[in-house]
């Protein structure tokens, strides 16, 4: 019997409330950057942050406090090098952040397949991401993927790291799945053809998701082997 192509199953992850939770190390950083930067405390409080891109947190931020976009691309890169040096202190003072239930299990079981690939499309700077996810240690989970220097727009992410991972032939012989907590998440798996799991771990709640029909919906990844037999993968 001549078996068929592999079919590469491609997983993009978001991070902040898919994979973990940094206790507000983040939003903190963020904070405590934009003060550096603009002199401004607390500058960055009421901007929406859920399922955002930190590029796009950070033009708000600007728009909110009547700030100048000049020289935009220089702006963000000094406020995203601040940012880093402030999360490197405020994920270990932080309290309450951890790696969400089940996740460090479904990524080793996912880990090392021949048929699958682990990604990210996150909104977070990609030394961001790697600071968050060294800390907790899940970064070595992953190849590459599509960060917040990218684009502003989610969807695009999708697409960016989606370019980045699959060359032509493996692109039409894979199904990707788009993995967040947020409606965000959901409308840019749709936006790319993409498969929506969507998880209510984080920013968003079980109903609130479920009212973006995602493929499937997870209330957290603690049983992680029902979720691979969801998905339609032997763990």
């Amino acid at each position: 019997m001549v078996e068929g192509p592999l079919v590469l199953k491609l997983f993009l992850f978001d991070v902040d409330g898919t994979l973990i939770l940094t206790g507000g190390a983040g939003l903190r950083a963020l904070a405590l950057a934009f003060a550096d930067l603009y002199g401004v405390e607390k500058g960055t409080e009421g901007v929406d942050v859920a399922g955002r891109i930190d590029t796009a947190i950070f033009r708000a931020a600007l728009a909110k406090h009547g700030l100048p976009e000049a020289d935009f691309e220089a702006q963000v890169a000094r406020f995203r090098d601040a940012y880093c040096r402030h999360l490197e202190h405020t994920l270990p003072e932080a309290t309450g952040g951890r790696v969400l239930p089940g996740v460090r299990e479904l990524l080793t079981a996912l880990h090392g397949r021949e048929d699958v690939r682990l990604s990210l499309t996150t909104g977070n700077f990609r030394r961001g991401a790697e600071l968050k996810l060294s800390y907790y240690g899940l970064w070595q989970f992953f190849d590459d993927g599509a960060f917040a220097e990218d684009t502003e727009d989610r969807s695009e992410l999708v697409a960016i790291a989606r370019r980045r991972l699959l060359d032509e032939q493996k692109a039409g012989q894979s199904v990707v799945y788009v993995v967040g907590d947020t409606a965000h998440d959901v409308a840019a798996a749709r936006a790319n053809g993409a498969v929506a799991v969507a998880v209510a771990s984080g920013f968003s709640g079980v109903e609130q998701l479920r009212a973006t029909s995602p493929d499937f919906l997870f209330p957290d990844f603690s049983d992680w082997r029902g979720v691979l037999a969801a998905l339609g993968i032997t763990a």
